[in-house]
C-alpha cells in the first residue's frame, strides 16, 4: 500500500511539474513570438531606404518587373519579348504602397507554399525583394499546386494594386502592346 501511495505521489509531482513546465514553455513561446513580431514590424514612418522589386508572370516567364531600386518597369510583350521604361512613383504613391505592405506585415514570416497533389501549367509566379530599415527580404510564391495560401493571396492583391498604379503612369502607357498569349 505504501508503495502505491509513493507511486501516486510521484506521478502527481511529475504531472504538476510538467504542468508548470508547460506554462513556462507557453510563456517562452509567447515571448519568442513577440520578439519575432518586434523584429519584423515595419516602422510607422516610411524609411528612406524603402524599395521593392516584384517580378511576375507565368512559370519561368516572369518578364513583368516593377523595380523601385532601378526605377524601372518591364512589360512582357509575349511573342515580341519585353520592353522597359523608367518610372518614378510620387512620395504619396510610395507611402501608399508602404502602408499596404505594413498592413500585411510583408517583412514578417509568411506561409507561401501550398501542399497538394495537383499540378497546373501554366502557373503564376511572383518573386519579391523588399528593403525596409536596412533589412532586405526576398521571397516567392506560385499557384502551381492549384491554389495559393492566404499570405500569397495578400501578396498577389498587393502586386495587382501596384501593377494597376503602374499602368496609369505615362511612361508605362508608351510601352508597346503585347502580342500573343500563353498556353
Amino acid at each position: 500500500m505504501k508503495g502505491i501511495l509513493c507511486t501516486l505521489l510521484l506521478l502527481l509531482w511529475m504531472i504538476t511539474g510538467c504542468s508548470n513546465n508547460s506554462a513556462s514553455n507557453m510563456e517562452n513561446n509567447k515571448k519568442l513570438a513577440e520578439a519575432v513580431k518586434q523584429e519584423t514590424e515595419m516602422p510607422l514612418e516610411m524609411p528612406t531606404d524603402f524599395n521593392f522589386m516584384v517580378s511576375f508572370g507565368y512559370g519561368d516567364v516572369t518578364k513583368n518587373v516593377i523595380d523601385t531600386y532601378e526605377g524601372t518597369v518591364t512589360k512582357d510583350l509575349i511573342i515580341k519579348g519585353s520592353a522597359t521604361a523608367e518610372i518614378l512613383f510620387t512620395a504619396d504613391e510610395l507611402r501608399d504602397i508602404y502602408d499596404k505592405m505594413k498592413t500585411i506585415d510583408i517583412m514578417g514570416p509568411k506561409e507561401l507554399s501550398k501542399k497538394g497533389n495537383c499540378f497546373q501549367t501554366p502557373s503564376n509566379e511572383d518573386l519579391w525583394k523588399v528593403t525596409v530599415g536596412g533589412e532586405t527580404k526576398t521571397f516567392s510564391w506560385t499557384d502551381q499546386k492549384c491554389g495559393i495560401t492566404e499570405d500569397a493571396n495578400q501578396l498577389r492583391e498587393l502586386r495587382n494594386y501596384i501593377q494597376h498604379m503602374v499602368e496609369g503612369l505615362e511612361a508605362y502607357k508608351t510601352l508597346p502592346e503585347a502580342e500573343g498569349g500563353y498556353d
